[in-house]
């Protein structure tokens, strides 16, 4: 839980940190501005704060790894053909300027990290007709916002990217999804962007993959 609260500040600390103009530039996620990708991280923490305090009584049914189902690569030519993904880009540029956009995001982001630091992680809660501990969901979400952070930095070399202890804990994580371990070479950053098609391999990368490239990406849901 505390290196939910780490990942979180960090990737809250980058966002309102940025120029402004930065938030027309492109993301790491295809087919997303950086704009559109902190209107995403609204709604990530609006699930936080959802799921916080939806209890639930039965057992639970998934933890912090298997929280994640793997799913099909999007085929189309459009990235946006995806319905929510289409939404988001028009909440965004409904923001108009990128202030209200941080102030939202920053009103909505702080009440999640308190709600996370004053929650018992042995509680369970429901959240996608799921059950898990409070403590494996939060750090089910450590994936999440490393990632983002990943892709938030994507186009801006300047900005911090995230911590260490989430980029490794990320790719301990991707790599029990994935059933197997990325080569020791790779950094974690690399394994991740990698993992999860935000990088294509390169032809040397690729073959020390061996299987494993055959698997890849990794897309999350």
């Amino acid at each position: 839980m505390d290196l939910f609260s780490r990942a979180w500040s960090a990737l809250r600390t980058a966002v309102a940190e940025l120029p402004e103009q930065d938030f027309e530039r492109p993301s790491g996620c295809t087919g997303w501005l950086v704009r559109d990708l902190v209107c995403h991280l609204i709604i990530d923490a609006q699930d936080v704060l959802i799921t916080l305090v939806t209890p639930a009584e039965t057992e639970p049914t998934r933890n912090a790894v298997t929280y994640w189902d793997l799913v099909e690569s999007p085929t189309g030519d459009d990235p946006l053909d995806d319905p929510l993904d289409a939404l988001i880009v028009r909440l965004a540029a409904a923001y108009e300027e990128p202030r209200l956009l941080k102030f939202h995001f920053d009103d909505v982001g702080s009440a999640a990290g308190r709600a996370a630091e004053l929650a018992d992680p042995s509680i369970r809660v429901g959240t996608r007709d799921q059950v898990l501990t409070v403590g494996d969901y939060l750090s089910a979400y450590v994936l999440e916002w490393t990632l983002h952070h990943l892709d938030l930095i994507a186009h801006l070399p300047d900005v911090a990217g995230p911590p260490a202890e989430g980029l490794s804990r990320s790719r301990a994580t991707l790599e029990k999804i994935a059933g197997t371990a990325f080569p020791a070479r790779f950094s974690d950053e690399d394994a991740l962007l990698i993992g999860t098609g935000r990088r294509a391999p390169t032809d040397a990368e690729k073959a020390e993959l061996g299987e494993l490239a055959a698997k890849l990406p990794l897309v999350l849901g």
